[in-house]
């Protein structure tokens, strides 16, 4: 049963398992039960796991050499966002190997993991290996929503498969990122992902006097909503350094020959143009973001409505929730409410740890030339949920990335894709990092 990792990619990519939010979509089974059927060809015995029919989890463990080791989870999510055929060159289920990409919705978010992980475990049953730790393994559901089909629901209502587990490894990080250094020479950076941003959705309302659009309206809602979103969207939050951001620009500075200042704002910001390329590694969690994404009011053009409602994207970094909350609070001011739509918090795992030395030194020996740095994730991933255990989370899905790709691009995008070559590259990592571990 063991294809190679780009024909295992493919297959993953057909089966169409667009996630549509609030429960809706067409669910994860047939590709669980494809992953679960190469687990068991891998001598593993999985479980699928399921909160609502086809909303599938596929669980499994595999036994290290040293059962006095604690166990690493690797977890990799099996939806992924919706796509429109009509905007992308070829079919978004079809799974298209072809002019060294393997194409498709979930190529890089985040089936290419999934076709990694299973690679190695064929190579392990066919070689007779194995890793020196427990790993647990979780393909779960719902990722592209809020987790509750599956990371959230698993740790909620069966904590038990996850006990030990010190530390655990799944989207976004070591992917190549080229950048120039100061004397313009060519640099690859391969950031792991050592926290991210909290995600507190918010919506916001705001009440008035409904009446005749024609007619004076001083309690107007859709005014009053709209000047705190604009408020919201002006303003400039501040700078604040966490540790893995902090991490960033040290040892990105020292890499690529820069002077690095984080004396202030202004000095921060100025560093991060000096970076060229590279700033986009850091340059969305330098500060909180509040973007509104969805503004809803009214039925009728000539009708004042009575209520407005707005959503705001908000991320939130690591030890700021109450400060940004309160800040919000005023910018929206009294006439306005909000709520949670999601509140999740930050992530943050030790950047000096064993764990990412691990991870640096599995990267560097398939890129010796490459350099390895800590970043925090702007967005938010089930690291989310597998962090209230405990457990310290990291951002590790190794892909080696040639000159032009850009993978910020790919994700959510149209056309999405990822290099065979990398997919080739990331296995290769994941054998070393998870054999040594």
């Amino acid at each position: 049963m063991a294809e190679n990792v780009e024909e295992l990619c493919a297959q993953l990519i057909r089966f169409d398992t667009t996630n549509l939010g609030g429960g809706e979509g067409n669910g994860e089974r047939a590709a669980a039960e494809f992953v679960a059927a190469h687990l068991a060809d891998a001598g593993l015995e999985p479980t699928i796991l399921e909160r609502a029919p086809r909303r599938s989890n596929v669980l499994t463990r595999v036994r290290g050499a040293d059962p006095s080791l604690a166990p690493l989870l690797i977890h990799a999510h099996l939806d992924v966002v919706p796509a429109d055929p009509a905007e992308w060159s070829v079919p978004p289920f079809a799974g298209e190997i072809r002019d060294g990409f393997v194409w498709g919705r979930g190529a890089v978010d985040m089936k290419d993991m999934c076709a990694t992980v299973l690679t190695v475990l064929h190579r392990w049953a066919a070689e007779g290996r194995g890793p020196r730790r427990d790993i647990v393994l979780a393909f779960v559901a719902d990722e592209e929503d809020n987790g509750e089909w599956g990371a959230h629901w698993l740790v909620e209502e069966h904590p038990g498969l996850f006990d030990g587990v010190a530390a655990a490894i799944g989207e976004s990080g070591g992917y190549t990122v080229r950048a120039s250094s100061a004397d313009g020479k060519p640099v690859r950076l391969y950031p792991v992902a050592t926290a991210e941003r909290g995600t507190a959705h918010l919506q916001l309302r705001a009440t008035g006097r409904a009446g005749h659009g024609s007619r004076r309206n001083d309690d107007n809602a859709v005014r009053t909503l709209i000047a705190a979103v604009q408020r919201l969207s002006e303003h400039r939050w501040p700078v604040v350094l966490t540790p893995a951001v902090r991490a960033f620009f040290e040892r990105a500075g020292a890499a690529l020959g820069y002077p690095v200042d984080l004396s202030s704002d202004d000095a921060v910001d100025e560093t991060l143009r000096r970076f060229g390329a590279a700033a986009k590694i850091a340059e969305n969690t330098v500060r909180n973001s509040t973007t509104p994404t969805v503004l809803s009011a009214g039925y009728k053009v000539n009708v004042i409505p009575g209520l407005a409602q707005a959503q705001i994207d908000t991320r939130v970094l690591p030890g700021t929730r109450d400060d940004l909350l309160a800040e919000v609070d005023r910018l929206i001011g009294p006439d306005v409410t909000r709520e949670f739509l999601t509140d999740q918090p930050p992530v943050q795992a030790p950047v000096d740890s064993p764990w990412f030395e691990a991870m640096a030194a599995a990267l560097l020996a398939e890129d010796p030339e490459g350099i390895v740095v800590p970043f925090c994730m702007g967005g938010g991933t089930d690291a989310k949920a597998f962090a209230g255990l405990g457990v310290d989370c990291y951002g590790f899905a190794p892909l080696w990335l040639p000159e032009g790709f850009d993978h910020r691009l790919m994700a959510h995008g149209v056309d999405e894709r990822v290099p065979v070559e990398g997919l080739r590259f990331g296995a290769d990592v994941l054998d070393r990092f998870l054999s040594a571990v």
